[in-house]
């Protein structure tokens, strides 16, 4: 089972996203919808609402009067809060029912407005944000649902900024445009991403690793080496994770994969962490020993077509965990030894062009380590360098 969720701000047009990826086959859970029947009359969560916030926010026929509702809560964060505080439980309730009935194969789409706000993007394989201007979506909110323009700013306002849903989008579709924009980006979205994406985490396989290509340094590098590193956490129960290799090292060309270290106190405890880290979309590669052939760590991979990584889980204090803390923080001090290294790496892509032989090309940097290794020791004696 594949989980995405699916945000955005409102009027962004989300909903327009999920009921296509539905239509293609994935399982959507609404958020909003699950919101509204857990308060539908008769239900203990109507009869909450009312005992918080009284009969006032009642409609004549004894359902939720859901503009007097949002008139209250939607200009106070202490309100806003009150209501969540009994809405989300009985939504997450219906949630994990869903869950559990969803088939083994499925690409699960849990639409959830608030899943910026309320810091849920570590649950899920993959997270995509929906955005449209803010103009943009003050005039879909007052001329198709009829929403005071004033509403509707307050509304916006009231939830998460376009830089706090940047830092935890997987995808970025922009709904900007009109309708088939969007939607063609959701159909290449599926077919190219999230259906491959499935069917590796399920058969517990990483995605093909391309070539030794080298790219321009790209500054999304960090954000996204941070959004793997919060899963991996999450997972792991809150374990050490760095960011490692040549995407962690600013200004540096290198091959579009993330390397990430996650620190363990033996072999056996990352043992233990192989199948929830697999079901985290990061699947054990066979060739699961250590650096050199040493017993000294344990190695997965992406099942992400669309971000490969490279998770090295290695034992506190051993050399080589030491050394990729080092390496790293030496080369973002050194320019001249940046620049070394640099063209070594240029010549490794231009002799494996081909795509074959990957693993030479994944080896043949050991002698210029070897050779380096002295000059970052004395960098790091000099600086009172410390991996902690």
């Amino acid at each position: 089972m594949l989980r995405v969720g699916l945000t955005g701000g409102i009027g962004s047009g989300k909903s327009t996203v999920a009921g296509r990826l539905a239509e293609h086959g994935a399982v959507l859970i609404d958020a909003d919808r699950l919101a509204r029947a857990v308060v539908e009359p008769g239900t203990p969560g109507l009869a909450a609402v009312v005992d918080a916030f009284g009969p006032e926010i009642l409609a004549p026929d004894g359902s939720l009067d859901r503009p007097k509702l949002a008139a209250v809560v939607f200009t106070s964060a202490e309100q806003r809060e009150r209501l969540n505080g009994i809405v989300h439980p009985l939504v997450g309730g219906r949630t994990a029912e869903m869950l559990a009935n969803a088939a083994d194969d499925a690409v699960v789409i849990h639409d959830v407005p608030l899943l910026v706000e309320k810091n849920y993007a570590p649950m899920y394989n993959l997270v995509v944000v929906v955005h449209a201007d803010v103009e943009e979506r003050v005039r879909r909110l007052v001329e198709t649902r009829g929403m005071p323009e004033a509403d509707a700013r307050a509304r916006i306002a009231a939830q998460a900024t376009e830089e706090q849903r940047r830092a935890v989008a997987d995808v970025w579709l922009d709904n900007s445009g009109t309708p088939d924009q969007v939607l063609a980006q959701a159909d290449a979205l599926w077919a190219d991403r999230l259906v491959p994406f499935e069917a590796n985490v399920r058969l517990r396989r990483w995605d093909k690793y391309g070539n030794a290509r080298l790219y321009d340094y790209n500054p999304e590098w960090p954000l996204q080496a941070a959004r793997l590193a919060a899963r991996i956490k999450l997972v792991t129960g809150g374990l050490r994770v760095d960011h490692i290799g040549s995407t962690s090292v600013p200004g540096l060309p290198a091959k579009d994969i993330i390397d990430l270290q996650v620190t363990v106190s033996s072999l056996e405890q990352a043992d233990s962490f192989a199948e929830p880290l697999t079901e985290a979309g990061f699947p054990v590669r066979p060739e699961n020993t250590g650096d050199r052939g040493e017993e000294t760590k344990r190695y997965h991979n992406s099942a992400d077509p669309g971000r490969l990584a490279n998770i090295h889980l290695r034992v506190a204090g051993t050399q080589d965990w030491r050394h990729a803390l080092l390496f790293r923080d030496w080369l973002r001090a050194s320019p001249e030894e940046r620049a070394n290294y640099l063209e070594l790496k240029r010549g490794i892509a231009t002799r494996f062009a081909s795509g074959e032989n990957l693993g030479e090309a994944a080896t043949a940097k050991d002698a210029w380590f070897d050779e380096a290794l002295p000059r970052a020791e004395s960098w790091a004696s000099k600086t009172a360098w410390s991996p902690s």
